[in-house]
C-alpha cells in the first residue's frame, strides 16, 4: 500500500513539475515572441526612416529644406506641398530620363529571363557535347566583376558603332545578367521530376512544347525572382549607364547625378526625382512579392 502511495506521490510530483515547466515554457515563448516582434518593428522603422525622410523632403519647399530637417514636418504639416513634383514634371531632362530608364530596363530584363530560361532548360535536360564544361564556363563568368569589362567592352562597342547608345547599355546588362540567370534557372529546372518530363514525351510533346507547357509553369517562382533581381539591378544602375549612355539615352540615375552642382544641390529636383526613381522598383517588388518569396525558398523544403 505504501509502495502504491509512494508511486502516486512521485507521479503527482512529476506532473506538477511538468506543468510548471510547460507554464514556464509558455511564458518564455510568449515573452520571447513579444520581444522579437518589438525588435522587428523597431528594425523596420529604422530601415524605413531614410525613405520617409526622402518623401517628406520631396514635399517641402527648397527654403524649408535649407532651414530645417525633414522631421520639422511632424510639427508643422503646413510645409507640405506638391510644387516640387510639378517642377519635376516640367523638367524635360528628368522626364526623358524616366522614359530612357524604362526603354533600357524592360528589354534587358525580358531578354535575360527568356534567354536564361532557354539556356537553363538546355543545360538541365538536353544532351549535347560538352554540356558540363560549358556550364562550368557559365559558373566561372559569375565571378567576373563588371569593372574589369568596362574598358574592353567600350572599345568593342565603339568599333561596331553602338557606344553611347541605348542598345549598348541593354547588351551590357544582358551579357552580365545571363550567367546568374542560367545558373539559377538550370538548378531550379533540374529539380523537376524526370518522370513528369518523360510522361510528357510519351504523350508526344517535343522539346518546345515541353518547355512551354511543363517547365515554364513549374518554374514560374524562380523566373519571377530572376526578373525582379534583374529589374532592380538595371533600374538602379548608374556605373554602366554613366559610361555607355549618352545625354539623350541617360537613365534616371545619371540624370539625377547631373543635377548635383559644384556649390550646391538642386534639392527641389533631386528629392522628388529620387523618390520617384525608388518608388517604381518598390511597386514592382511588392507586386511580385509572393512569387519572389516562393522562388527564393524553392528547394528549401521537400
Amino acid at each position: 500500500m505504501s509502495t502504491v502511495s509512494g508511486t502516486g506521490r512521485a507521479g503527482a510530483s512529476a506532473a506538477s513539475v511538468k506543468a510548471k515547466q510547460s507554464l514556464a515554457t509558455r511564458i518564455a515563448a510568449r515573452t520571447g515572441g513579444g520581444v522579437m516582434r518589438v525588435f522587428l518593428v523597431l528594425a523596420a522603422l529604422f530601415w524605413l526612416m531614410p525613405t520617409v525622410g526622402l518623401l517628406l523632403s520631396s514635399l517641402r519647399s527648397p527654403g524649408d529644406i535649407a532651414a530645417s530637417g525633414w522631421w520639422e514636418v511632424l510639427t508643422a504639416p503646413a510645409q507640405l506641398t506638391t510644387e516640387n513634383y510639378a517642377r519635376l514634371l516640367e523638367n524635360e531632362a528628368i522626364t526623358d530620363s524616366l522614359v530612357s530608364t524604362v526603354l533600357i530596363t524592360v528589354p534587358a530584363t525580358v531578354l535575360v529571363v527568356v534567354i536564361g530560361a532557354l539556356a537553363g532548360y538546355a543545360f538541365a535536360w538536353m544532351e549535347f557535347p560538352g554540356r558540363d564544361w560549358w556550364f562550368m564556363v557559365v559558373v566561372g563568368l559569375l565571378v567576373v566583376p563588371v569593372q574589369v569589362a568596362l574598358v574592353p567592352v567600350s572599345e568593342l562597342f565603339g568599333l561596331i558603332g553602338i557606344f553611347e547608345t541605348t542598345i549598348g547599355v541593354i547588351l551590357f546588362h544582358v551579357a552580365f545578367g545571363l550567367p546568374f540567370a542560367i545558373f539559377l534557372l538550370r538548378n531550379f529546372f533540374a529539380e523537376i521530376p524526370r518522370e513528369l518530363l518523360e510522361a510528357a514525351r510519351l504523350d508526344g510533346a517535343g522539346e518546345i512544347r515541353l518547355f512551354t507547357r511543363v517547365v515554364m509553369p513549374l518554374g514560374g517562382p524562380a523566373i519571377a525572382s530572376l526578373g525582379i533581381f534583374q529589374f532592380l539591378w538595371v533600374w538602379n544602375d548608374m556605373l554602366v549607364a554613366l559610361i555607355f549612355a549618352d545625354s539623350e539615352s541617360a537613365p534616371i540615375t545619371v540624370a539625377l547625378q547631373r543635377q548635383v552642382r559644384q556649390f550646391g544641390n538642386n534639392i527641389d529636383v533631386l528629392a522628388p526625382g529620387a523618390f520617384v526613381s525608388m518608388l517604381i522598383p518598390l511597386v514592382v517588388f511588392f507586386a511580385f512579392q509572393r512569387q519572389f518569396v516562393s522562388g527564393v525558398m524553392a528547394g528549401a523544403v521537400k
